[in-house]
């Protein structure tokens, strides 16, 4: 690998350690639940996306320079988007209990914050090994766990949202769950398209 190869890699590495950092920060938000200190909680974890943001964007003026890079740019830049989906959406879940003046939390939201937690733990994983990803021979097993995760999530996230339709409290807080929801299903998501997008990387570079 190129000197200048490595700026890609730990960029990438830094982006994930990142939104674990997001995911962190939403379980120990949720646990410690008081809607009197949301614009706080909001504030902490705007300046982790922020960070994530400046990674998305060092990410691109190195790719705007640079006369050759490790593997092709389009999937470098396609990446980085990516990575940098996952702590905007999570910023998202956070985002939407301020904006429908959520008064408290169910267990099932705790318990999804959790599995997204693990999903970037995973991501860090991925990216750690992402450098060698010639001679890996761990990365086949990571995207794996995270595809399991992901359906952990989708059972979850169907149970959840059938619970809230057969018991809502009323009209209003059932539709600001189910909103909640989907922004965690969207999280979810956003962890598996990046895994997917470096088993794409791998498979045209090998």
């Amino acid at each position: 690998m190129a000197k200048g190869d490595k700026f890609y890699f730990d960029n990438f590495t830094a982006s994930t350690a990142l939104s674990k950092k997001a995911a962190l920060y939403l379980v120990e938000c949720l646990e410690n639940y008081n809607p009197e200190n949301i614009e706080q909680m909001l504030q902490k974890m705007h300046e982790i996306e922020h960070s994530a943001d400046k990674k998305k964007h060092e990410m691109n003026e190195a790719l705007i320079k640079a006369f050759v890079t490790p593997v092709d740019r389009e999937d470098l830049a396609m990446l980085s988007h990516n990575l940098d989906q996952v702590t905007d959406k999570i910023e998202e879940i956070l985002q939407k209990f301020y904006i429908y003046n959520i008064q408290s939390v169910e267990p099932g939201i705790i318990e999804f914050a959790k599995k997204l937690v693990k999903s970037t733990e995973l991501l860090c994983q991925l990216m750690g090994e992402f450098e060698n990803f010639k001679r890996s021979k761990k990365i086949r097993s990571i995207i794996i766990s995270l595809n399991d995760v992901e359906e952990e999530c989708d059972s979850l996230y169907l149970t959840s949202m059938r619970n809230i339709t057969k018991n809502p409290a009323d009209a209003y807080t059932a539709i600001s769950f189910c909103k909640i929801y989907d922004c965690f299903e969207a999280c979810a998501d956003a962890c598996e398209h990046a895994s997917e997008c470096v088993d794409t990387v791998i498979m045209k570079n090998t």
